[in-house]
């Protein structure tokens, strides 16, 4: 999988989560307490190559952090589906679309147990 330094420094993750704000005109500002935390994570771990399942973990921990005020799971999907369209690009449309619902949905902490089933039957028909 690629590493998370494919989409950038920290600084990215500030851009992407602003411009989602302004987009919605919402306040863009991060939170006092897991705004630090969260950037320290995402450094730390964003030039380690990354299966797609550490790859949702990390971004899954970082939206539960609460960095900013607003589009938190906004955020660290987008992040997730931009890393993703080179695989999506190559599956069939009905698998991609349902790989991209999945990683959103574990990402944002609302994959059932099904989903994550799917995951791994569509990660393990992909690197055959």
């Amino acid at each position: 999988m690629k590493q998370l330094a494919q989409t950038g420094s920290w600084t990215s993750v500030v851009f992407i989560n602003n411009n989602l704000c302004q987009a919605r005109k919402a306040l863009h500002k991060p939170t006092s307490e897991s705004y630090e935390p969260c950037r320290i994570l995402w450094e730390k771990t964003r030039s380690e190559e990354q299966s797609l399942k550490e790859l949702l973990h990390i971004c899954y921990k970082c939206h539960r952090l609460a960095p900013f005020c607003n589009y938190n799971g906004n955020t660290f999907v987008t992040i997730v589906k931009t890393l993703l369209d080179d695989i999506l690009s190559r599956m069939p449309a009905e698998k991609a679309h349902v790989l991209r619902s999945i990683t959103g949905h574990i990402v944002a902490g609302t994959a059932t147990h099904i989903e994550e089933k799917q995951l791994d039957e569509i990660l393990k028909a992909f690197a055959k």
